[in-house]
């Protein structure tokens, strides 16, 4: 790598440089590297630049899209193909990616990874491959590729627990995480998360301490997110494996797909879409017998915050959901143990099933959970959320809800829409009206919508 230190316009410190990535990166082909170079409107050298300059700020602490541009607003990335493989020209990069002029080894793994999957995502998953991705089982082997060109699908028997939780919590909530990411490390298991800070760094964390007593040598610390998020959301400095799936339904499918269990810590509108999600899918008849464990837990003070949602999900879903989850309160061994116990349950199903252990086949998702939901305002106010639907229908209208209320939040295209439209509304019947109301009011009082600035409501609660 070769760098110099330009003058910074903005004050912070800047660094030219030039690098050349280990690993695949030496097989991309002259497309892919023309259309990561290319700035016009079918290219994809400005999302290129947005993604880059996310992972060169990880451990960034702001959830603002557009606040990183706005310190670096000189930044430049340029892929160029040689004969002896790719070379990632950077101009005005954040210098906190650097030390003495080296950039930091785990940042050039994620800048490596961006490049990857935004090349990888825009041959496989382009216009010519529309018809592909218009089946359900299209869309499930879109995924598979996508993971597996990210080298996170290893055979090996189950351990791999999903971590989710929010962005923005308390001290003893993120100490709370770190503690059970500690008891899994101590069992062996590998975590993955939404790759961000706050309950997705903490059991990453908590878990590298356990993996180094357990002396285990090939920990696997997965991030998956979506160019949409990973501008507010910057990895945090653990991740070992980042992925950038092309949209937030695919990288839902991708979490439910690759885990063996998922562990929900508290958070906000985004962990609401995340279990509405789950549960819709399990709810489906044709997962009813599918082991899948699902544990949310939190320390003593996030107690109500769980019953506030076990209380929504019982109002909307019906009581069956409640069947598919545990709540454990301020236990992390307990968590740990019912996680372990689960996976070996889930382990015995494959065997059974003859299905893979790194890849979940025998999951049903259906469409109506994959295809992309575009955050309109027409869109957010034609959704159903009536009394009468099937268990799982309601779930997914009630998981777009929440998914337009993140991208109001912190997504750069929900933030023009509602500064320019106003508020979205939201429609339905007038309980499960005051009862969100009632979840997004304590949402905003804990804080736990947005970490940077004050929140201003993106939405709007019409019964």
């Amino acid at each position: 790598m070769k760098n110099d230190t330009p003058r910074p316009r903005t004050g912070l410190p800047t660094v030219n440089a030039r690098i050349f990535p280990r690993g695949g990166l030496d097989i991309l082909s002259r497309e892919e590297v023309a259309r990561l170079r290319d700035a016009s409107q079918g290219g994809l050298h400005d999302l290129l630049r947005r993604c880059a300059l996310a992972v060169l700020t990880t451990g960034s602490t702001s959830d603002d899209p557009r606040a990183a541009r706005e310190l670096y607003p000189d930044f430049d990335i340029q892929v160029t193909q040689q004969d002896r493989g790719i070379r990632i020209d950077l101009r005005n990069a954040p210098a906190i990616a650097f030390v003495d002029g080296q950039i930091i080894r785990g940042v050039a793994e994620l800048l490596a990874a961006v490049v990857r999957d935004l090349a990888y995502t825009a041959i496989e998953m382009g216009p010519d491959c529309h018809e592909d991705l218009e089946s359900s089982p299209g869309i499930t082997d879109a995924v598979f590729r996508l993971l597996r060109n990210a080298r996170v699908l290893e055979p090996g028997d189950p351990n791999l627990v999903v971590c989710w939780g929010g962005h923005s919590i308390s001290r003893d909530e993120y100490l709370y995480t770190k503690e059970v990411g500690y008891q899994l490390g101590l069992r062996g298991l590998d975590i993955c998360t939404g790759c961000g800070p706050g309950a997705m760094k903490g059991p990453m964390k908590g878990a590298t301490i356990a993996h180094a007593k357990q002396r285990k040598r090939r920990m696997r610390y997965i991030g998956l997110t979506e160019p949409g998020i990973i501008a507010a959301e910057s990895p945090n400095p653990i991740v070992n494996h980042l992925v950038i799936m092309p949209d937030i339904e695919k990288r839902l499918e991708g979490f439910v797909r690759i885990g063996h269990g998922i562990i929900v810590f508290p958070g906000g509108v985004g962990t609401a879409e995340e279990i509405l999600y789950l549960l819709g899918i399990l709810l489906r008849e044709e997962n009813a017998a599918l082991p899948y464990p699902l544990i949310f837990t939190g320390p003593v003070a996030a107690a109500p915050y769980f019953e506030q949602i076990d209380r929504f999900i019982r109002l909307t879903l019906g009581d069956a959901a409640t069947e598919r989850y545990k709540i454990i309160v301020n236990d992390p061994v307990a968590v740990a143990r019912e996680m372990e116990a689960g996976i070996k349950k889930v382990r015995e199903y494959r065997i059974a099933q003859k299905d893979s252990f790194f890849f979940n086949w025998a999951l049903d998702v259906p469409l109506d959970f994959q295809n992309p939901f575009i955050p309109t305002h027409e869109a957010m106010a034609a959704l159903d959320l009536h009394h009468g639907r099937k268990p799982h229908d309601m779930a997914a209208d009630l998981r777009r809800a929440f998914s337009g209320i993140v991208a109001g939040n912190v997504k750069e295209e929900g933030l023009r829409r509602v500064e320019q439209f106003g508020p979205y509304e939201i429609h339905g019947d007038s309980d499960i009206m005051q009862a969100l109301d009632a979840m997004l009011r304590a949402f905003v009082e804990q804080r736990r919508m947005k970490i940077s600035g004050e929140y201003r409501p993106c939405y709007r609660i019409v019964a």
